[in-house]
């Protein structure tokens, strides 16, 4: 009987983290913590038009990423929307059919727009939108999806900004005619109100729900961009390197205007019951970030290498590869990103997947010719990873590549619990050898394969000094390793 008061405490504490919006872990904020559980969120979701796109079904979608274990998407508010054009995305949600656009904002009387319908009234909200708007979240909390909700997005071409509501040709409140460079920053003319009464709009029809991330803009760099960080040194000026040698980081207009978000973001909670994670979007591929604000919670990249974890791991954040795709259409490419990102200690992966369409939410639009990959198959790789890191304790876990002495003929990324757990994965081929640095004890070592999720064998093993000799099997692309104190 003197044990039921502890008891009850127990489970009313375990209810109150149960009760509350997802978390940086209080034990290692560079994971999340849901419904008392540690997580690391692995999915590939549709391109960001799941709301504003009428005629996608989001909840085949949400049943078919939970039944296939994903448990994470972004959203795109509808301050942004593309044309069939763009980026060559066929079937692309975030550019739906004449008249199938939903945003918070009500059509006016004035007819116009240039997608169909009458023109938007910046001063009027749209009830429709924000029932669709709490239908899609409401559902993916009740299926444990986390739903990353992105304000804005830059704007990447003046026939994108065309499309946008706050272009002044397609609402009826005379906003400035400006450039689409300048929408996000504080030189855009009389956008910036409609910019916060929208977040604050959203922020406070969101606020119960526990499943929510908030990310401030889509690649600001695209619009606004700063300092250039080469991946490869070469004698080709810096303004004349094509996108994917290079990383750019937003210029001091943007990281000013995204400081104002974040902070009206935390203005607007400050005065309501739940507090949510604010996410930032920093570069592709990665760099040492110089700065982070205050505000901010998550540090996003896209098509990240694993170097930006290490590089930003002292801000005790989670660090999120939060877009993957234009890379190949062979699966082997997004797993092998994907795996090699979260065993070096990541937090968040986000595969594009472009088999989700408007008439295919179940994820059965393979066969595409997008700029990336999503298939069935693939999801179930991912899966794969999801279950390798839910066996191990990866929050008391630390990114650990030094403790490999040598790995011939092997590229890795690995983490360890030392003397007691201990993970790897390891690109290459042929027969692998590795020699990792361990405390003296007894564990058992496991090798998985990780295009297929199969154990290949287990064994017993005695480590006397501190150098492991482990040899494994051949390998014809990847492999992960599992070491387990006994």
């Amino acid at each position: 009987m003197k044990k039921l008061p502890f008891l009850i405490l127990i489970i009313l504490i375990i209810q109150s983290l149960s009760a509350q919006p997802i978390q940086l872990h209080p034990d290692n904020p560079h994971y999340l913590l849901y419904k008392g559980k540690p997580r690391v969120l692995i999915t590939s979701a549709e391109h960001y038009g799941a709301v504003l796109n009428l005629d996608f079904d989001f909840k085949k979608y949400l049943q078919t990423l939970h039944d296939e274990g994903m448990d994470y998407t972004r959203i795109f508010t509808g301050s942004y929307v593309e044309n069939s054009e763009s980026f060559g995305i066929e079937k692309n949600t975030l550019a739906p059919l004449n008249d199938k656009v939903i945003t918070p904002w009500a059509r006016s009387n004035v007819p116009g727009y240039i997608n169909g319908g009458n023109k938007f009234d910046l001063d009027k909200w749209n009830p429709d939108y924000f029932a669709r708007l709490h239908d899609f979240v409401a559902t993916a909390e009740h299926l444990g999806i986390i739903v990353e909700v992105t304000f804005f997005s830059s704007i990447y071409r003046d026939d994108y900004w065309q499309y946008c509501p706050f272009y002044s040709e397609n609402n009826i409140n005379n906003t400035d005619r400006i450039e689409r460079i300048f929408v996000n920053t504080k030189r855009n003319g009389n956008l910036f109100n409609y910019q916060e009464a929208m977040v604050r709009k959203i922020t406070r029809e969101l606020n119960t729900y526990n499943n929510v991330i908030y990310e401030i803009q889509n690649e600001p760099w695209a619009d606004q961009q700063g300092d250039v960080f080469l991946l490869n040194k070469t004698n080709i000026p810096k303004d004349q390197q094509p996108w994917y040698t290079k990383s750019d980081l937003a210029s001091a207009l943007s990281m000013e205007w995204q400081s104002a978000i974040a902070a009206i973001i935390r203005d607007e909670e400050s005065k309501l019951p739940q507090k949510h994670l604010v996410a930032q979007n920093y570069c592709n591929y990665g760099q040492p970030i110089p700065e982070v604000d205050q505000n901010v919670n998550i540090m996003n990249f896209h098509y990240v290498w694993p170097e930006a974890v290490r590089w930003n791991y002292g801000y005790d954040r989670p660090i999120s590869f939060d877009e993957s795709g234009f890379s190949q259409y062979e699966e082997a490419t997004y797993r092998k990103q994907a795996w090699r990102f979260i065993l070096a200690g990541g937090a968040i992966f986000n595969n594009l997947d472009y088999s989700f369409v408007a008439g295919h939410e179940d994820g059965s639009f393979e066969k595409n010719t997008s700029p990336g990959l999503g298939t069935k198959s693939l999801r179930k790789q991912f899966r794969f990873l999801k279950e390798f890191m839910a066996g191990l304790d990866f929050v008391h876990m630390n990114p650990a590549n030094h403790l490999v002495w040598h790995a011939p003929g092997f590229i890795y990324q690995g983490m360890a619990k030392e003397g007691d757990q201990y993970a790897y994965y390891f690109e290459g081929t042929g027969d692998i050898e590795v020699q990792l640095q361990v405390k003296a004890g007894k564990y058992n070592v496991e090798w998985w394969d990780p295009a297929t999720g199969q154990k290949i064998n287990s064994e017993p093993v005695k480590s006397k000094s501190s150098l492991l000799n482990i040899k494994g099997p051949e390998v014809t692309e990847d492999i992960a390793l599992k070491i387990l104190a006994n």
